[in-house]
């Protein structure tokens, strides 16, 4: 945090020692006029030559004050603080005695009353050192609580993309190992590819945050060849989207949990062709819709996909996605920003 000497130029410095400087010596300033009419004329330019004086030495004064305590004085004692700015008051409570004994070869400025403001101006200097210190000391923590905060929610955030990444590559090696099966080299050499491009989107997306709708669907790309080859064109993926749309963005991998749940949880074969659209409605939200073939028996998951995904646009986004299950189509709504 920047200590307030870097906040504010000298200048403000400056007009926050005069203002308090005349706070300290403002009831004089309402005798000045009763003062100069029993004075003779030529000792009242003296009076007032002084005053001036007097009202710079204060401001002069208040600005070392305050200088100090927001520079050198560290400590957040109350009463040491106080002490070290007693120390320095009664130095120039010194000086200003000396100097008003040699403008006036007396001492009649340097009374009770003088005495009282000097202490007026060591104890405000203090008040200001000390709130500015609780300030710091404040923010400071505030500072720490947001860091950790923010590490926190990387760490859920690293946690939940985590969770992807196993169950995707169970299922593409199972693809990976079909085609071998097949020996169709040419076909197989071209999955072996997509599924790089999809490995390396999936590796690289520990460093991403959001992305654009266009990156995004560049992977769904790689992702739809590998899933159309599986199923021998069962499988097939509409993406309807204009271009200029392309720059919305998204959380990273937000697609694939979707798109691998369709394949999980539903019959994909010559009476159950799967049809998916990719769209974007009217209220620009990404919506990936499919058709519902149940399996005749419930797959094996950990039920973390959804769930996963409504998370991390928690997040991210602070946004909830939004699912509708009409027993015919399933639809999730993904919210863009």
């Amino acid at each position: 945090m920047k200590n307030l000497s870097n906040i504010y130029s000298p200048y403000k410095f400056v007009l926050i020692s005069m203002i308090c400087a005349l706070f300290v010596i403002y009831p004089e300033i309402t005798w000045i006029p009763w003062e100069l009419s029993k004075l003779e004329e030529t000792r009242r330019v003296s009076y007032i030559a002084f005053f001036v004086f007097r009202y710079a030495f204060y401001t002069v004064l208040i600005f070392l004050l305050i200088k100090i305590n927001l520079q050198k004085i560290k400590t957040s004692s109350f009463k040491v603080r106080f002490g070290y700015n007693a120390l320095i008051s009664i130095a120039a409570y010194a000086i200003y005695g000396v100097t008003s004994f040699l403008i006036y070869s007396m001492v009649r400025h340097f009374g009770s009353l003088i005495l009282f403001q000097f202490f007026i101006m060591c104890l405000l200097d203090t008040f200001i050192g000390h709130i500015f210190l609780l300030y710091k000391e404040q923010r400071n923590k505030e500072q720490e609580i947001e860091q950790l905060k923010i590490e926190n929610l990387q760490s859920r955030y690293d946690a939940l993309t985590n969770q992807i990444n196993p169950h995707f590559f169970f299922n593409s090696l199972n693809g990976l190992t079909s085609l071998i099966r097949k020996k169709d080299n040419e076909i197989t050499l071209t999955y072996v590819n997509k599924l790089s491009d999809v490995f390396r989107y999936i590796l690289q997306s520990d460093k991403k945050g959001l992305v654009t709708l266009g990156e995004e669907l560049e992977f769904v790309d790689a992702f739809r060849y590998m899933m159309e080859v599986r199923f021998a064109n069962k499988l097939v993926y509409h993406v309807e989207i204009d271009k200029e749309k392309l720059s919305y963005k998204i959380p990273v991998l937000s697609i694939l949990p979707l798109l691998d749940n369709i394949v999980v949880h539903n019959m994909i074969d010559s009476d159950h062709k799967m049809e998916v659209t990719i769209c974007l409605n009217e209220e620009q939200e990404l919506v990936i819709s499919n058709p519902i073939y149940p399996k005749l028996s419930s797959p094996i998951t950990n039920g973390t996909g959804l769930k996963n995904l409504e998370n991390r646009f928690s997040l991210l986004m602070d946004k909830r996605i939004r699912v509708e299950n009409d027993g015919m189509i399933f639809s999730v709504y993904l919210p863009l920003k």
